[in-house]
């Protein structure tokens, strides 16, 4: 044991009164305090008290103060172990990087028949959900039920928090469907199963039907619907929480911010960080990183960069969602001057990091930018280069016209290279005309990625830029025999804290007729400025009369016509496509700008394109 050096008013305590040391127990804020008491412990014979060793053992697990191997080493010098005091160090097991000594700890308390109680179970089942222990998991539960411990909600609970965290959802719902008297924290565990399986419907059932709902139910129903994609049901449940009068959390605050960012809902996203700010709550570097990325992501890199100035913390993070920021809006400059301002702060850049910095330079033209950072991610940062930022540095070689660099880099990748790596070459080839590449890469492509419906569209286009017509209708032919279907074209606008979706061709909008009847006036004006629409790549089984109308029911053509209808002379329009904006469609963006006199600005699959006086700010390279 290690020698005592007591302060003298400790010292005078345990001399004067041996009962004095459960109170230095529970005052004790450090490992070297517990030492030294239990040292007096064995000194005066204390250490065969076994609440006063039970006392040392829970300090000894606690994760902010304690030394697990420590602990162990006190409950292997115990004669005979109490149930608290197993229950003791399972919990710290549980709690740590190595939670299968939790299950050899309850399997010796079988062993040596040491009784149960309702606190045994919950951090027993922690640590099968760390390890995904599905069979252990159901042994512990027959010995629930064996034991007399089924009715026992903290048991329950955890069983049910086992089961749905690991995708046994039919599991949790048969407990749950047993439990005769379910508390708030059962019918969370439901939600959060259900929204983490992605049966949102489900899941919002047992939430409207819970008695009473906590910050906790509306932030996992609402982070459950911005996982699966379901933004607007998200912002909707947000609205309905604040009416309801439940304080949302910081959890909560940036899966709807997220929600924001998706839908391009600025004066949403506006609206909750006033809240924020009107409310007190501290915009740590969490709620910071997506504030950032929310303004960044609805086109306002302006307020981005103010709140950035804004954090008192900085963390790689705040760094990373503001160059992303000027990546996607194409300003390349400033994400490098931001890039070298972090590392002259002392911060060192991540992975994520460097995708952001070279996705920056190759939506900028930043060649040599580009292939000096991609270097020193290995020999200046002592980081290994990842498929992302292969992925990255062939769009930039591709973008800039050096195809030839580009494909030699693909056969160089030490990793196989994937779908999103031959996709930048093929939209490269594209852009440059190289039909016989983009041939050969599209076939690649329909291999690797056959469920993907853009990859036979787009070897279909690169046939048809090439007048093999026949091969262009035998890979559209192909694509319908497996039965793949593209993903359908949807651009949203928000108009006064509403959130309005269009889908190419669509009619659900409640003022369908308005809005195609502006399109038509739009159209007859485009068609007085010159304007002939790019029919030679759409829809290869119509007329060109089929063609033109379809192309002109494009989502983004609709959001803006719908945008000129409901917004005063000169007001911005923004618009958010969930796919790359057509050739069509972004000539048409132009012209509309210029005619109307409006800037619009738009952010697709791929980047921001900002619409001004004719011309975009992407250089019509995108």
């Amino acid at each position: 044991m290690p020698s005592i050096t007591l302060s003298p008013t400790k010292q005078l305590s345990l001399e004067l009164n041996a009962t004095q040391t459960p109170s230095l127990l529970e005052r004790c804020s450090k490992m070297e305090e517990l030492k030294r008491i239990h040292a007096h412990m064995f000194k005066t014979g204390l250490v065969a008290d076994t609440i006063l060793v039970s006392k040392v053992l829970t300090f000894c697990v606690s994760p902010k103060y304690g030394n697990l191997e420590y602990a162990q080493m006190v409950f292997d010098r115990v004669n005979r172990p109490n149930t608290f005091m197993y229950n003791a160090m399972i919990k710290g097991y549980a709690k740590s990087n190595k939670p299968e000594k939790a299950l050899l700890l309850y399997q010796h308390m079988l062993y040596v028949s040491v009784p149960h109680n309702s606190y045994t179970f919950p951090f027993l089942l922690k640590a099968c959900s760390s390890l995904s222990a599905m069979e252990e998991t159901k042994q512990i539960h027959a010995h629930v039920i064996k034991l007399g411990f089924a009715s026992e909600v903290y048991a329950t609970n955890s069983l049910l928090h086992v089961y749905a965290t690991s995708g046994s959802i039919n599991a949790a719902r048969l407990l749950f469907d047993q439990v005769s008297e379910r508390d708030i924290v059962s019918c969370n565990t439901m939600v959060d199963g259900y929204a983490k399986c992605g049966k949102m419907e489900i899941a919002y059932e047992i939430f409207k039907d819970m008695p009473t709902k906590n910050v906790i139910s509306w932030t996992t129903m609402i982070s459950g619907y911005v996982g699966a994609g379901m933004h607007k049901e998200a912002l909707n449940l947000f609205h309905e929480m604040q009416t309801e009068g439940v304080k949302p959390d910081n959890v909560a605050l940036a899966s709807i911010l997220s929600a924001c960012s998706c839908l391009g809902a600025l004066d949403q996203g506006r609206w909750i960080h006033a809240y924020i700010d009107k409310i007190g709550i501290e915009i740590d570097p969490i709620l910071g990183c997506v504030l950032i990325d929310m303004y960044a992501k609805c086109g306002d890199m302006e307020e981005a960069l103010e709140l950035f100035k804004k954090v008192k913390k900085k963390e790689v993070s705040l760094w990373t969602a503001l160059i992303s920021g000027f990546a996607i809006h194409g300003r390349g400059r400033e994400a490098l001057d931001w890039f070298e301002n972090m590392q002259k702060e002392g911060i060192k850049p991540n992975h994520i990091t460097f995708t952001a910095i070279l996705t920056a330079c190759s939506h900028s033209g930043l060649v040599d930018a580009g292939k000096s950072l991609f270097e020193s991610i290995s020999g200046v940062h002592k980081l290994s280069p990842r498929i992302e930022h292969y992925g990255c540095m062939v769009d930039l070689l591709g973008r800039a016209g050096f195809l030839k660099e580009a494909k030699g880099l693909i056969e160089k990748m030490p990793v196989k290279p994937n779908a999103v790596v031959w996709g930048a070459l093929l939209n490269a080839c594209r852009m440059h005309r190289n039909v016989e590449l983009g041939k050969k890469i599209g076939k690649i492509l329909v291999e690797d990625d056959s469920d993907h419906g853009d990859r036979y569209i787009h070897l279909a286009s690169v046939h048809a830029a090439a007048g093999d017509w026949d091969q262009a209708v035998q890979t559209r032919r192909q694509m319908k025999e497996r039965g793949v279907s593209k993903l359908p074209g949807c651009s949203a606008i928000s108009l006064n804290g509403v959130v309005h979706e269009f889908l190419a061709g669509g009619r659900s909008h409640p003022h369908t007729t308005e809005i195609y009847h502006m399109w038509d006036n739009i159209a007859e004006r485009l068609k007085k400025e010159g304007y002939k629409p790019a029919l030679q790549n759409l829809l290869l089984d119509l007329e060109d009369e089929a063609k033109e109308m379809a192309i002109n029911q494009h989502s983004e053509k609709l959001a803006i016509a719908f945008g000129l209808l409901r917004t005063k002379p000169g007001t911005t329009i923004r618009i958010f496509k969930n796919l790359r904006i057509c050739e069509d469609c972004h000539t048409v963006t132009k012209l509309i700008s210029e005619i109307y006199d409006r800037e619009i600005v738009m952010r697709d699959r791929t980047r921001f394109h900002i619409f001004r006086n004719g011309n975009c700010t992407c250089g019509d390279k995108w």
